[in-house]
């Protein structure tokens, strides 16, 4: 049996991004230079190059997100999940704060009242904030079409918007909704995203901030 070489993570992360690279190149498909990084890195943590077809940006949408977070927005993912996958040691070099509601008592308490999700409330919460927000939801549809509401109604208006819920019911239906309105966005179109993928186009904006920092 062939022995499996032994890779610090530093090497495994730098030869996928190697492989992901050469495997787009016999595809055919050219990213675009500011977007290249984070549809990289969302092939990285999925596997799935049909990312590359269906991340969807709007116009200036990186370049946007980043003057954003260097302003001091404040990144609101729809799971912990999400927020636990968001690297704490960029945030915390890039000064940006990264918070959840679904595990707020206010919110379960109003979402039981009114018979909604958890993660359309947290949306209200996030609305509260005092600073520009940047909406991460990689799991609940609700949170999209609560803050297209939202939008609509001329309540509240996210700073930014990263839309990549996944699953069946109303999820390409919210992510449709959510790229009519002025925000900018990126938004996976399809069923396709999650927790995973939510925290992967936050942790590559942050990345790219700290290269581009350090030279």
């Amino acid at each position: 049996m062939d022995r499996i070489e032994r890779l610090l993570p530093e090497e495994i992360e730098r030869r996928s991004f190697e492989i992901i690279s050469a495997e787009l190149e016999e595809r055919g498909i050219v990213l675009a230079p500011d977007q290249e990084r984070i549809t990289k890195r969302v092939i990285h943590t999925s596997a799935d190059f049909d990312y590359a077809r269906t991340l969807t940006y709007s116009a200036h949408a990186v370049e946007t997100a980043e003057r954003l977070l260097l302003e001091g927005a404040c990144i609101v993912t729809d799971t912990n999940m999400a927020l636990a996958g968001i690297n704490k040691g960029a945030l915390a070099k890039l000064q940006v704060e990264a918070r959840c509601f679904m595990a707020d008592q206010t919110v379960a308490r109003l979402a039981r009242e009114r018979g909604t999700t958890r993660a359309a409330v947290s949306m209200e919460l996030a609305s509260r904030l005092d600073k520009p927000v940047i909406c991460a939801i990689g799991n609940a549809p609700t949170a999209l079409l609560a803050l297209y509401e939202m939008i609509r109604e001329g309540r509240w208006r996210p700073a930014f918007v990263i839309g990549v819920p996944v699953g069946f019911v109303h999820v390409e239906e919210a992510k449709r909704r959510m790229m009519e309105t002025d925000v900018p966005y990126i938004i996976n179109r399809g069923r396709k995203g999650g927790s995973t993928i939510a925290a992967a186009i936050c942790n590559a904006l942050l990345y790219g901030l700290l290269q581009k920092r350090e030279g």
